[in-house]
């Protein structure tokens, strides 16, 4: 279908006519009424839970990334989780990521006992330097989790190497961000052994809450299914001792992360979207990129020749610093949801109390202390955009 950027149905996010009491979030869900309608069959259906609506999202996710296998889980957190157990990752072993990411992508680790050590990033795309992880490679090193920062791959080329190099190494992405990007042509979702997503609202397409692990491989696709069903094996072939039809049992730690029937109709109508959506979200970046060139104050992101980014974000960095949150509360009190992506890991209290300290990534510490993320969703009107460029425009001039 073609997006209508006036159909009753899409409702583009426009600013009120007062726009200092307007609220423009930085990014925000767009259901349809395709959406509804998918939902409303669900619910009339004999299925709430675990159905035939899972199956169905979890074939078309794993034929949109190219991947043999997708097992959807009950949030992205969710998904990290499963696949970090998936892998193996044990007590006592360790896993290298960015400090430049949401909690979840270290603190699921921890939820298995093991070891995070940050690396630092790539200055111009905030992405997973691969040079500054091989720096971190130790010994108990069991994963690699690059972070598609903004829905801009990392540099899976390098992080190809880098695994082959190590052994027992794998590489497990948090493409929370950049579900519907590419790099070097192939889709997120086929670039690692793992791949987690999220669906949360404010990502390319929603599930309300919800994830998904895509791999090639279908043993981990197994344990991921075991693990998010409270470790609950089914299978004669795979249980330990044998028992009548209805016998099941539990071999190994797991959790209740399954995603409802439900909410699997809703992801299944939005992913049929998801290639719109993106294309919208890439051209309002382009106009954005090309309104506040010009401005001195500012650093745009940018977007590497061998990628397609899916823009999650666009996050500009005030060139001072100093200047971050005054011109972050100067851009909220004209209406605008700006928000900054992230505080680095590490420098939560949660990592303090564990001995680690700020400063040892020094690119994510100054990109975390000039960056500013401005609205941009696929909802949004073009007059939603001029506005946002007028603001952030006006802001930087109130700086120099």
């Amino acid at each position: 279908m073609t997006i209508g950027w006036t159909r009753k149905d899409s409702r583009p996010c426009s600013m009120s006519r007062n726009p200092r009491s307007a609220r423009l979030p930085y990014s925000t869900q767009w259901l349809t009424a395709e959406d509804f309608a998918a939902v409303d069959a669900s619910m009339r259906g004999e299925w709430l839970t675990t159905g035939p609506a899972v199956e169905a999202f979890e074939s078309a996710l794993a034929d949109r990334a190219g991947v043999a296998d997708a097992a959807v889980l009950s949030s992205g957190t969710a998904a990290l989780h499963a696949a970090y157990a998936a892998s193996g990752l044990n007590p006592g072993d360790e896993i290298i990521t960015s400090p430049l990411t949401f909690v979840a992508t270290a603190s699921c680790a921890l939820m298995l006992g093991a070891t995070v050590r940050f690396a630092d990033i790539e200055p111009d795309t905030g992405t997973l330097d691969a040079s500054a992880a091989a720096e971190q490679i130790g010994p108990r090193t069991r994963i690699v989790v690059p972070v598609d920062y903004a829905g801009h791959p990392a540099d899976y080329a390098a992080l190809e190497e880098l695994r082959d190099k190590a052994r027992k190494l794998a590489v497990i992405a948090d493409a929370a961000h950049s579900f519907g990007a590419s790099f070097e042509g192939r889709p997120v979702g086929s670039l690692a052994d793992a791949t987690a997503l999220s669906f949360h609202p404010v990502k390319a397409i929603t599930t309300a809450e919800g994830g998904a692990v895509l791999t090639d491989n279908a043993e981990t696709t197994r344990r991921v299914r075991t693990f998010r069903s409270h470790g609950i094996v089914r299978e004669p072939s795979e249980q330990r001792n044998t028992g009548p039809e209805w016998y099941y049992e539990v071999q190994s730690l797991g959790f209740n992360y399954r995603m409802p029937d439900v909410l699997c109709a809703l992801g299944q109508s939005q992913l049929a979207k998801l290639d719109e959506y993106i294309e919208r979200r890439r051209t309002l970046a382009a106009r954005y990129t090309e309104a506040l060139g010009a401005e001195e104050a500012l650093e745009l992101p940018t977007e590497r020749e061998n990628v397609r980014s899916s823009w999650h974000l666009y996050v500009v960095r005030v060139r001072e610093a100093a200047r971050r949150d005054e011109f972050l509360g100067y851009l909220r009190s004209r209406g605008l949801g700006a928000q900054v992506h992230y505080l680095p890991v590490y420098r939560h209290p949660l990592f303090a109390d564990l001995g680690y300290r700020s400063g040892s990534c020094p690119a994510a510490e100054d990109f975390f202390s000039r960056a500013v993320s401005i609205p941009l969703f696929p909802r949004m009107s073009d007059a939603d955009v001029g506005y946002v460029i007028d603001v952030v425009s006006e802001g930087c001039r109130a700086m120099l």
